[in-house]
């Protein structure tokens, strides 16, 4: 957990620097509004220039600095509960950032975060970026939108399902507590939010956006090992999450001879290693399963497990294979609970979601912009799956990887340089600025 919100954290501001470099304010801090040619200094149209675009690194890092001390865990790693103190203090933070950039604030039910810079065209469809705090188109005729989409981690991307229109997800939330017994509905009003308790403002009009692009940590080793400086994604793998419950019978574990024994924990284990078999069996190198949740009940070294629980993760770019192997899953899981005579409690398919295809001419602006800034890039699938995957849904999408220390995500050595992270930031801003004038 903490290295994964380590990573958001990183993401958070990896942009803002673009977003803070300028600002007129008042001596009673008030800010004056202007429109994003004059804020940003850049006149359209816009010159294929390198030069004309710069990071201010430094100041990007004290900004990931400050944010980090919102935490309940001791640095190097950074822990913030969704609607705990820390994180109410850390979006008061990145609100104060976006006020300083000339960005209109708007936050939804749940807690998004969402900066409006006006085009020269107002009532267009906006451009939009995400994952977490990104960057802002430099000027254009469309409107641009920089949101900070929270709880990446938890429930499946939560705010990002939610913002693509998930009604089953907002209802569950209804229902939804956490092990102390503090209901989602009620951590959420106790940080401000939640007004309307059905989430009704939360929902994206399938109109609101033209574009969306996410920028993010390729979570792997490809860019890192070829020496490659920007990953353009072009498609993102669909996930499917499976929940199995096995019954047998308990028993003294010296006591009851195997041949009498009808025992959960091999059912679950015999089913962890069909998995595996039935991924590889797919043929191909993009079909992955992972079982990350065994629990074995009384848990006790001397008594024969009662109960088992799995927890798998299925993915692929091809929804057909990847269902397929859920398919062969469960065959599996019924043919175990025969031949060990057990019972297959519960086989649930938690969440099954649709892979995404970046859109054609996100792709071509997210090349164009590496090609104008001499950076080299490869185009490449993501295998974890991010806000873009449910904002595919709502406009064309298009996702930036860069660089990571050996491709290490959701630990502590999980890391970034500051030069990728600046290249990143760069790719982004020229791709949603030529984004804003052509969508």
């Amino acid at each position: 957990m903490a290295a994964a919100l380590r990573r958001i954290l990183l993401l958070n501001l990896m942009m803002m620097s673009l977003m803070v470099m300028g600002g007129i304010i008042q001596d009673d801090n008030e800010i004056i509004k202007t429109r994003m040619e004059d804020f940003s200094g850049y006149k359209f149209p816009l010159q294929d220039d390198s030069s004309s675009f710069t990071v201010d690194s430094l100041n990007l890092q004290k900004q990931i600095d400050e944010l980090s001390s919102f935490s309940d865990s001791p640095l190097p790693s950074v822990t913030r509960i969704l609607y705990s103190d820390n994180d109410v203090l850390a979006r008061r933070f990145i609100k104060n950032l976006m006020g300083l950039s000339g960005l209109s604030i708007r936050e939804d039910d749940v807690g998004n975060i969402l900066g409006r810079w006006e085009g020269s065209e107002p009532g267009l469809q906006a451009v939009s970026a995400g994952s977490h705090i990104d960057a802002i188109p430099y000027s254009g005729k469309y409107d641009g939108v920089v949101g900070v989409l929270g709880a990446m981690e938890a429930i499946n991307v939560l705010k990002s399902r939610l913002l693509a229109g998930s009604v089953s997800l907002a209802t569950a939330l209804k229902q939804t507590a956490d092990n102390q017994n503090i209901s989602f509905l009620d951590a959420a009003k106790a940080a401000g939010y939640a007004k309307n308790e059905d989430f009704s403002d939360v929902f994206l009009d399938d109109r609101s956006y033209s574009a969306f692009v996410e920028l993010h940590i390729e979570q792997g080793p490809i860019l890192e090992n070829e020496g490659i400086s920007i990953g353009i994604v072009t498609a993102i793998a669909a996930p499917a999450s499976i929940k199995i419950d096995f019954g047998g019978n308990g028993g003294h574990a010296g006591a009851t001879l195997m041949p009498q024994r009808n025992d959960a924990g091999l059912a679950a284990a015999e089913l962890a290693l069909a998995v595996e078999k039935h991924v590889l069996e797919s043929g191909s190198v993009d079909t992955v399963g992972t079982v990350g949740i065994l629990e074995l009940h009384p848990g006790a070294i001397n008594s024969i497990p009662s109960k088992s629980h799995l927890e798998i993760d299925t993915r692929d770019i091809d929804e057909n294979r990847r269902n397929k192997v859920i398919e062969k899953i469960h065959e599996s899981a019924v043919s175990i609970s025969k031949r060990r005579g057990v019972e297959l409690l519960e086989f649930k398919i938690v969440n099954q979601d649709p892979p995404a295809l970046s859109d054609e001419s996100v792709i071509k602006a997210m090349e164009s912009a590496t090609q104008v800034l001499n950076l080299s890039h490869k185009k490449m699938i993501s295998r974890a799956y991010h806000d873009s995957l449910f904002m595919a849904r709502k406009a064309p999408m298009g996702m930036i990887f860069i660089p990571c220390y050996k491709g290490y995500s959701h630990k502590p050595e999980e890391y970034a340089s500051p030069e990728d992270i600046a290249n990143g930031v760069k790719v982004l801003a020229l791709t949603l600025a030529k984004l804003s004038i052509n969508s």
